[in-house]
């Protein structure tokens, strides 16, 4: 049996986990940095990697004490090495090259978005490659083919902002607090998503690619002008986002005609409402859908551990050093969207 030691702390989430080579979490923690960044309305890079450097080592210890192993037992040590808030990917990184150096183990640097993108293969062996993945986070909101390990092909991206910051910055335009998309989807519950007229960017457009700047301004007008409740805003900044998730995706699907599976996966994937209308477009075209457990889609070290189980098995060797990344792209050879901002 093998086993790896995983990391994550590209953001606000520090967390810990031990994955054997047959899919089994032996040992998971996460702490959470909520409530320090909540009288802020969003994540302070210095408070978060202020955080991890505190927390990684008991972690570390407790993880390894819940499972029942000792560091000497762990074959590989994988931790995040970008993209993400640097002070915080460099925080984590470090610490899974302390701990590679002192056992002697060997380290894997993983890409946080492709931990994202294999994650539901941890949970469904089935799961065959080509498949289709929209990736949509509170950083990045892409649609890539998944050919195999570290053989992604970008298909679209924003060109703007992400889905899962828009729904940031509506929750605090709401007054909803933070983290801004639980608080969405909980307002929008008891909102009408037809109360208020709002755009759908690029639907109906040839290339996949996503904007959400419009559509945040528009929430923002209409806050403005008043007349609406807060869940009907949510209702309706939630519903134009799946509408627009739902028409780029099936342009999507429609040009790769030879992918396995529709798979969704990142924060924004916990949204329970946008992944029902997710799944009814695959099943109108007939194509499985794949979406990894609630605790899955956001930030966790299993995922990180996985995909080095995955690098592992595909006999792709670790980075000799590797290095903090602030930003990388899963294909770095994709053109550049029309139009696109330096963000996207």
């Amino acid at each position: 049996m093998t086993l790896v030691l995983g990391i994550e702390s590209s953001c606000d989430e520090t967390a810990v986990a031990i994955v054997a080579d047959d899919r089994r979490v032996l040992a998971e923690r996460i702490a959470s940095q909520m409530e320090a960044h909540r009288p802020f309305g969003g994540v302070v890079p210095e408070l978060a990697a202020r955080a991890h450097a505190e927390r990684l080592q008991p972690m570390a210890r407790a993880v390894l004490d819940d499972a029942g192993v000792a560091l000497a037992d762990i074959d590989a040590i994988a931790a995040t090495a970008g993209p993400g808030l640097i002070g915080g990917v460099m925080v984590g990184l470090v610490f899974g090259k302390a701990l590679a150096y002192a056992t002697g183990k060997p380290l894997f640097g993983i890409n946080h978005l492709e931990g994202h993108a294999l994650s539901p293969r941890l949970v469904d062996p089935a799961l065959r490659f080509p498949y289709l993945l929209l990736l949509v986070s509170g950083g990045h909101c892409q649609i890539l083919t998944v050919e195999g390990i570290g053989r992604y092909r970008r298909m679209a991206t924003t060109i703007d902002d992400a889905a899962g910051e828009a729904f940031d910055k509506v929750a605090n335009m709401l007054g909803l607090g933070f983290p801004g998309g639980p608080a969405v989807e909980r307002a929008a519950l008891a909102g009408d998503p037809r109360a208020v007229p709002l755009p759908r960017p690029l639907t109906g457009s040839d290339e996949p690619h996503f904007s959400f700047a419009g559509l945040k301004t528009a929430v923002l007008r209409a806050v403005e002008r008043g007349g609406h409740s807060a869940p009907d805003l949510a209702a309706s900044f939630q519903q134009a986002v799946a509408d627009c998730l739902v028409d780029r995706t099936r342009i999507a699907m429609r040009r790769r005609a030879d992918a396995t599976a529709l798979v969704v996966a990142g924060g924004v994937a916990a949204n329970k409402a946008i992944r029902a209308q997710l799944q009814a477009l695959a099943m109108a075209h007939a194509l499985p859908f794949v979406a990894p457990p609630m605790r899955l889609c956001t930030d966790n070290a299993a995922m990180i551990a996985w995909a080095a189980h995955e690098r592992l098995a595909a006999g792709l060797a670790p980075d000799a050093d590797p290095q903090a990344r602030p930003r990388w792209p899963l294909d770095p050879l994709a053109e550049a969207a029309r139009g696109a901002g330096v963000k996207a």
